[in-house]
């Protein structure tokens, strides 16, 4: 995809000549734009809003006795996961149609949010699990307020699991295709989605530039990334 968005040619089965102007045809398809803008904004809002819940939730299912209802909440917590995302989506669908909510961007972004929660659950329960059982009741003999040790002793300790849990929905909010298809409304749509819609009449070169940026920029931040995290390690 990288070499043939430089093809002269729409076709991929030959090469034509080295040209830029799909890459300047990109920027001016408003389609693609509008659906890039609404991929990212969803994926963001939603990826920090279910790490914020999911985190939360984390926390509070961590320190509850261990009992069926225990139990009860984590299997409910696996099903998003387990579930076919049809079903999810449909699910999500015909909720809002009961509700009577207009199918957009809040619709969307609800739905992000709704899957994305687990997957951050399960991956900061592991992290409070390792925590020593008394670490925030040492904390508040020393003079802490509750809040106070959760914002500087637990949060600080659990931090990588809610990276990984961040990271993750984004990257599920970005690749997700069924359940926004069921959930999005006129004038609202993402990558996935528009990319679908041109199956019927042939995918364009401009898609091709698109993921092609795409690639490096996810690249370039994984190579500044390491780097940052080898400094810290010298240090």
């Amino acid at each position: 995809m990288a070499i043939f968005s430089f093809n002269d040619s729409k076709s991929m089965a030959k090469w034509d000549g080295f040209t830029l102007k799909w890459y300047e045809s990109l920027f001016e398809n408003e389609r693609i734009m509008s659906a890039l803008y609404y991929t990212v904004i969803i994926a963001v809002v939603s990826s920090v809003i279910a790490t914020i819940i999911g985190t939360i939730s984390a926390i509070g299912i961590h320190k509850m006795r261990k009992g069926g209802f225990k139990k009860i909440l984590l299997n409910v917590n696996y099903l998003p996961i387990l579930n076919p995302d049809v079903v999810t989506g449909v699910s999500l669908m015909t909720l809002f149609v009961f509700m009577n909510m207009e199918f957009g961007f809040n619709t969307m972004l609800i739905s992000h949010v709704v899957f994305n929660i687990p997957y951050v659950i399960l991956s900061v329960l592991p992290k409070l699990k390792q925590l020593p059982p008394n670490l925030e009741e040492a904390a508040m003999d020393l003079g802490a307020t509750p809040f106070y040790a959760l914002r500087k002793v637990i949060i600080p300790q659990i931090k990588p699991g809610i990276i990984s849990g961040l990271l993750i929905a984004f990257t599920m909010s970005i690749d997700d295709f069924v359940i926004s298809f069921f959930t999005a409304g006129n004038g609202v749509s993402n990558l996935s989605i528009e990319i679908y819609s041109m199956t019927r009449r042939g995918i364009r070169p401009e898609i091709n530039a698109l993921s092609t940026i795409m690639f490096v920029v996810v690249l370039v931040l994984l190579i500044l990334s390491n780097k940052s995290s080898k400094k810290e390690e010298t240090i």
